[in-house]
């Protein structure tokens, strides 16, 4: 029988990341499920279900049950959350794992009991929740517990959430419908609007992940794409460059930068001082993508910091709080244990 976990778990758009008490991550995964349309049969969850995405007959449906931060299907959402939690904790029939989640700011009181439910089902013996900037400042190592004011932004595929905190408290927060999602999608429109040229999600994502970068670079990076001509209908291959990739993403950049910079105007002048000192922190997938601290800096003209491993930061942060439940544990919003 596997060894009894207690579980902190970063429910996102895109993956689905579990830190196991203990033992650090121990599963990060694509937020994606594969079912039969007709049966609502789960046939795959997380990576294998990732690739048949654009690849599977009308009959089957690969998609992520949660989009722009919010869930698009609770029974979907359920069965991939199952499925993860069986799958690092194991089946038991006593004794099930403590699970400390932390879920998207779109997500409403209604969605939030039928995911505490999904995780029972699951075998979890006791389920909370944390909000995901709390919980991505102490993966980010933070120390939130002072007076002192700090600023993160966790950035994901559907939304990225912007969050100033001092003595373990949101003060200012604000989130956005921008993140790794609308970059990709800003990458199809340029190249579909170029070159005539249409490419899906994957090949987009990539592109951003293979040569984009926020600033342009020293060096030019290029990479070859297949995607279909607009205008005979036939497949062809196109070689795209890094500075190409940097321009699709302006749009989306600035409206992430105006959104930063509107989250410190509203924000108390002191704590202004303390983030001027400090930085700001950048956390999620989103994170990754090339010189987005700098451009950060350069627009905002405050220190940006790259949190360690940012796609794992909010998973790091549930599972030490539950390691360190006497430091951390006070700093929870949502108390209610079940």
């Amino acid at each position: 029988m596997a060894t009894v976990l207690d579980l902190g778990v970063d429910l996102g758009t895109a993956s689905v990341v579990i830190y196991g008490k203990g033992k650090g991550v121990v599963l990060n995964e694509p937020a994606v499920i594969a079912f039969d349309r007709d049966t609502r049969n789960v046939l795959a969850v997380g990576e294998e279900a990732r690739r048949m995405i654009g690849r599977t007959p009308g009959n089957i449906v690969a998609m992520r049950p949660l989009g722009d931060g919010m869930i698009a299907d609770f029974e979907l959402v359920s069965a991939m959350l199952r499925y993860f939690v069986t799958k690092v904790a194991g089946k038991r029939l006593l004794g099930g794992p403590r699970v400390l989640i932390s879920v998207p700011a779109g997500v409403n009181e209604v969605e939030r009991h039928s995911i505490m439910t999904s995780l029972f089902e699951a075998g979890a013996r006791r389920t909370q929740m944390i909000e995901k900037p709390i919980a991505a400042a102490i993966g980010a190592g933070l120390p939130i517990g002072e007076a002192y004011g700090q600023m993160i932004c966790d950035i994901g595929a559907g939304v990225t959430e912007i969050a100033v905190m001092s003595l373990g408290r949101v003060i200012v927060r604000d989130t956005v419908k921008i993140g790794g999602d609308q970059f990709d999608d800003a990458i199809i429109r340029y190249i579909r609007r170029k070159h005539n040229l249409l490419i899906g999600e994957l090949t987009a994502e990539d592109l951003k992940i293979n040569i984009g970068s926020a600033l342009p670079r020293n060096e030019q990076f290029y990479m070859e794409v297949t995607g279909r001509n607009l205008i005979s209908g036939l497949p062809k291959v196109m070689r795209i460059t890094s500075d190409e990739i940097t321009e699709a993403l302006d749009e989306p950049l600035q409206a992430l930068l105006e959104a930063i910079h509107a989250v410190l105007e509203h924000t108390p002048a002191e704590l202004v001082a303390d983030i001027f000192e400090s930085g700001i922190v950048l956390s999620g997938g989103g994170a990754l993508l090339g010189g987005l601290c700098e451009a950060v800096a350069l627009a905002l003209k405050v220190e940006c910091h790259l949190a360690e491993d940012p796609q794992e930061a909010v998973a790091r942060g549930c599972g030490l709080t539950l390691e360190n439940w006497s430091e951390f544990g006070q700093f929870l919003n949502d108390r209610r244990k079940r």
